[in-house]
């Protein structure tokens, strides 16, 4: 978890406070660098080190991700974050994250039917949608 998309994720959870393990394919040394920029609140570990830690996201990117994770509003607006998976708790986690920052959670089911709507070609896959 430590591509744009992981790093953003984990400064979301840094910001309400919970604790970070970062890995990637190629192993914790190779994220010396990430976990300096992060901070404290932020280990780097291998995957298996950093899935018996805590809950593991795969962060699938949509349209403008990263303007819209620099802080909890995107042009004046609250962003809404979509998801899905097969793990009831984990997504419960993965909810509650994002709503403590500030983000609006909606559970689009699981892999199979929500997933495939926000991968690439998908009628999600480059929405930007906020509150309002």
């Amino acid at each position: 978890m430590a591509g744009r998309i992981g790093q953003a994720m984990a400064r979301i959870a840094l910001r309400v406070g919970r604790t970070v393990v970062i890995s990637n394919s190629r192993g914790p040394e190779t994220l010396k660098a990430v976990v300096e920029m992060l901070g404290d609140g932020v280990s780097a570990g291998t995957v298996e080190e950093a899935s018996a830690a805590a809950v593991v996201v795969l962060a699938v990117p949509w349209g403008n991700v990263r303007d819209a994770m620099k802080g909890l509003e995107w042009n004046g607006q609250v962003v809404i974050v979509f998801l899905s998976g097969d793990d009831v708790d984990s997504k419960s986690e993965v909810t509650a994250l994002f709503e403590d920052a500030g983000y609006v959670a909606i559970d689009l089911g699981s892999l199979a039917s929500g997933g495939v709507v926000q991968q690439v070609r998908g009628p999600l896959a480059s929405v930007n949608l906020i509150r309002v």
